[in-house]
């Protein structure tokens, strides 16, 4: 797997005066926010497949947003999207297969079919597993969620030849990645519970993640997160 080891600079985010960006002139462009889990996805697939020169990032203020950015890039007005070959794609599960799929730089997804049919479960799983936790933060959150950390924990113990839940780091785990860091936050932070006690694949598979330049290049700033996770969930 492709390990970028040059530190990206971050460009700011563009606003609702930022000017229009010269759009389908050929340059491929991941419109995403710094904030968002589903948007960070897209960017991580993109780095750990070693693409930062072949693909521009493009970070949107989703609270001041460029009015051009609906009207000339993406109707639903969302992050992730990717500008490339004259059209533009979205949908955070369907963009890390398509970057994986579409450019050079290792597979993130493995050739062996017991993994893959166990990889597309996961994917598959992963919008009940988070939809499941955001309700929690309302009520017992501890408790609440314990079998969907469980159900992480025994994943993780599906093959043996590596931390990851495939193995090796794939679109997989880049399905939970951006999740389980703004989860393990929160919990850490307002709830002051540790989501790896007692589950210590889950805690392996986060200390291993962390050390993944790709994915470490795209973590979210946790007192900006936890600022907005207040705000929106416990206000």
């Amino acid at each position: 797997m492709a390990t970028p080891s040059v530190l990206e600079v971050r460009p700011p985010a563009l606003t609702s005066i930022s000017e229009p960006l010269p759009f389908f002139d050929g340059t491929t462009r991941l419109y995403i926010c710094y904030l968002c889990p589903f948007a960070q996805r897209a960017w991580i697939t993109r780095n750990c497949k070693g693409l930062q020169d072949k693909i521009e990032l493009v970070p949107i203020d989703l609270k001041n947003r460029p009015a051009w950015y609906k009207e000339k890039v993406y109707p639903t007005n969302k992050v992730p999207s990717l500008e490339h070959n004259s059209k533009v794609l979205g949908e955070s599960l369907d963009l890390i297969r398509y970057i994986d799929a579409n450019f050079e730089g290792a597979p993130l997804f493995p050739t062996d079919p017991a993994k893959r049919e166990f990889g597309e479960q996961l994917i598959s799983h992963v919008d009940t597993f988070t939809s499941g936790i955001y309700p929690t933060f309302k009520g017992d959150p501890i408790q609440q969620t314990s079998a969907a950390f469980d159900y992480l924990e025994n994943a993780l113990g599906k093959f043996d030849d590596g931390p990851f839940f495939l193995g090796q780091f794939s679109l997989a785990d880049i399905a939970y990645v951006s999740f389980l860091e703004r989860f393990q936050i929160v919990f850490s932070e307002i709830f002051k519970h540790d989501i790896t006690a007692g589950r210590p694949k889950l805690a392996t598979w986060i200390q291993e993640g962390n050390k993944i330049d790709g994915y470490k290049q795209t973590k979210v700033d946790r007192e900006e997160y936890l600022e907005a996770f207040k705000k929106k969930f416990l206000a």
